[in-house]
């Protein structure tokens, strides 16, 4: 079992480390958060877990066999010096959007392992699509310690980090991009007389039946949608309609504005 050091507590982390718990790689005693101190939400989170919080880095430094950077992108070039001052060369996790594994490196002790991580929200519900890429320094074995940790809060897959922005744009984004055609379907569905409450569940239910299907099956989405299209039936006409709106082309630009989004922050950074 890990002693796991999150420097930063926000959702994220707390997605995380009740996976850690809820999988058994760790224990919420095992476990350290660095919070601000206003932030009695995430505070009292961890305490539930029966896990401590600090409102300092170095005692999460200190403490972790792996620790997990899970702060905001700007608040970054902040915490990496922590790491000099304590002369650490644990395995660093990042989360931090935009931050490339060669401005961690360099920021790091030399030979620092890193490891650059990009989960999406719905690892809260262990449902998560992550993706991660290697630093230089980093080992086979923390490659496996990586995949382990976020296998427990759903699908996880190592790529080049040159994979990282569309990664963002497809799955970190994705989930609002679903909420919305979510909200648009259970809008259809009151518009012909379903009551809300059930036209909100039935969308999200089919959105989620329909993942599982392509997911489970291996099935091409093509021929899965298919077979739910009779000759002359309701299916073809509202896909038709969906056609002649471009949903195909709306939904492949708002990927593609998001990964160029992506880089433009990471240029930033």
């Amino acid at each position: 079992m890990l002693k796991v050091g999150f420097l930063g507590g926000g959702k994220m982390a707390q997605a995380l480390a009740k996976g850690f718990i809820r999988t058994g790689l760790s224990k919420g005693e095992m476990m350290l958060a660095s919070c601000l101190p206003n932030d009695t939400g995430s505070i009292e989170t961890f305490k539930e877990m029966k896990s401590n919080t600090v409102f300092t880095n170095a005692p999460v430094i200190d403490h972790g066999d792996v620790l997990i950077l899970s702060v905001k992108p700007q608040v970054v070039p902040k915490v990496l010096p922590e790491f000099k001052i304590q002369d650490n060369k644990k395995l660093l996790i990042s989360i931090a959007m935009g931050i490339s594994l060669a401005s961690l490196e360099k920021a790091l002790p030399k030979g620092t392992p890193v490891i650059r991580v990009m989960p999406n929200t719905p690892a809260l519900v262990g449902c998560g699509a992550t993706v991660f890429a290697r630093g230089k320094n980093a080992s086979d074995k923390d490659a496996e310690i990586t995949e382990k940790l976020f296998s427990a809060v759903g699908l996880c897959e190592e790529v080049p980090e040159n994979f990282i922005d569309p990664v963002t744009a497809l799955a970190s984004s994705g989930p609002a991009y679903i909420y919305m055609i979510i909200e648009a379907m259970a809008d259809g569905g009151v518009k012909m007389g379903l009551p809300r409450p059930i036209a909100y569940k039935l969308a999200a239910q089919t959105v989620l039946g329909a993942g599982t299907m392509v997911r489970d099956t291996n099935i091409h989405p093509a021929q899965l949608k298919d077979d739910v299209t009779s000759p002359a039936g309701c299916t073809i006409a509202g896909i038709h309609q969906l056609e002649k709106c471009g949903l195909r082309s709306a939904i492949i630009n708002a990927v593609e504005a998001a990964t160029l989004r992506c880089r433009e922050v990471n240029s930033q950074a």
